[in-house]
């Protein structure tokens, strides 16, 4: 199955969890405290229903995991059985190209030895740093997989964190972003980059923000974020806060105004669901997305409430090809990209050492091609060098002539070498 339904099943049954997560109030307007205490009730059975999804999510990314972790340790695997191959490898062509080395240089002269020794060592030289940046990625990779494997945890406890944490910050603002839409856009906005963030994905090369697109009829369109998936796949986020209407729900004492409050916040979000429905992000030429944008709701509570008072809410909007998603539901699935990420990551470093052990053996037939030249050529010299010696001491040889000039009386300032007049003598 295509990972994209994976994350819009994984989001559906998020849905269907808040869907479950439904509460009844009932009105008593006996008394100022009793009121008080049917709103504190609510919202401790808003924060069981949401320790709940928490718990669930908890129990996917452990599942997730456990595979990651077995799929690293694959890996990790073979490339181990690939560095110890290679160093193999390397120890043989090193103890041959030594053998060789010595064969060669033991039949020559010093001065052709000095000579043919740099030439093998101009050879030898980029092979050895072919190997040496071979066996340098291995190790890398190796580590990499160890550090994926050791943040994945970390990330996990990291997530619980920062859910409670966007709750708090939820609260504390409400006060200064009451009425004020262009504030509450920015400040979603700025909760959804936080998140994205904490999932490990980063700015301009997992999401881009802002980006501007024209659909087929030439109008700009900037989605809020465009997070980029393998294979050249995005998902499109769209962040929307329903604040005002929520806020005075709350606050409100009289339940006609506060039913009347809630319907204002649904209608709210209704309302959003429709002008980003409207935008048709997914039809845009230059984003390869499926046919739903998700939209993120970052005030938790607010999404739960709308909800539970009206149970088709999710279904409506998925009618309008739009996903709703909170902090929760969002965090899984960014957490399930960020894996897709570096499992494409592993995946091409797998494929990087295959490429390198392919450049590596071409090298190694080259070496060897160079060998064989050289070989011929030291053949080409001793042959040369023994028919000289044979003119020098051989029958009829230029030494007896040359000495008897010197037999002669002829003026001279050297003498011939020993070894030379003993073998052109004895001839």
């Amino acid at each position: 199955m295509d990972i994209l339904f994976q994350i819009l099943l994984l989001l559906g049954l998020a849905a269907i969890l808040f869907y479950m997560y439904k509460t009844n109030s009932t009105p008593n307007n006996s008394t100022k405290d009793d009121e008080a205490l049917t709103i504190q009730k609510e919202l401790n059975q808003q924060l069981q229903e949401e320790i709940s999804i928490l718990r669930k999510e908890k129990e996917v990314l452990v599942i997730q995991n456990t595979k990651l972790a077995s799929e690293t340790k694959a890996l990790n695997d073979k490339l181990f059985e690939n560095k110890s191959e290679i160093d193999k490898l390397q120890e043989k062509f090193t103890k041959e190209f030594e053998n060789l080395a010595n064969k060669i240089l033991t039949s020559t002269s010093k001065t052709f030895k000095e000579q043919n020794k740099e030439s093998i060592e101009n050879i030898l030289n980029p092979l050895k740093e072919k190997i040496d940046g071979f066996e340098k990625k291995v190790t890398e990779s190796q580590k990499e997989s160890v550090g994926l494997h050791s943040a994945l945890k970390v990330q996990l406890q990291g997530l619980k964190e920062l859910n409670l944490q966007m709750s708090k910050e939820a609260i504390n603002l409400t006060k200064a972003l009451k009425g004020d839409s262009k504030a509450q856009g920015d400040w979603g906005e700025t909760q959804l980059e936080i998140l994205l963030e904490k999932a490990g994905l980063a700015k301009d090369i997992h999401y881009t923000t802002q980006g501007g697109y024209r659909d087929e009829d030439g109008r700009l369109k900037k989605p809020d974020f465009i997070i980029n998936l393998p294979d050249n796949r995005h998902l499109i986020v769209d962040s929307k806060v329903s604040l005002t209407n929520y806020e005075a729900y709350f606050n409100e004492d009289n339940e006609v105004q506060k039913e009347l409050h809630l319907k204002k916040h649904i209608d709210s979000i209704k309302k959003h669901i429709k002008d980003l429905s409207e935008k048709k992000y997914e039809a845009l030429y230059e984003i390869n997305t499926p046919d739903y944008v998700l939209m993120f709701i970052p005030i938790e509570p607010a999404y739960l409430l709308a909800l539970s008072k009206n149970n088709q809410l999710y279904l409506e909007a998925l009618d309008k090809n739009v996903v709703l998603v909170s902090t929760s539901t969002l965090l899984a699935t960014l957490s399930t990209v960020s894996s897709m990420w570096r499992q494409e990551n592993q995946k091409n470093n797998v494929l990087e050492i295959a490429s390198q052990a392919g450049r590596l053996y071409d090298q190694f037939v080259n070496l060897t091609d160079d060998l064989i030249r050289v070989g011929n050529q030291l053949k080409t010299v001793q042959g040369s060098y023994d028919t000289s010696m044979k003119k020098l001491t051989g029958k009829g040889n230029l030494i007896k002539k040359v000495e008897k000039i010197r037999e002669l009386g002829a003026k001279t300032s050297k003498v011939m070498n020993k070894n030379l007049l003993d073998r052109a003598n004895d001839e």
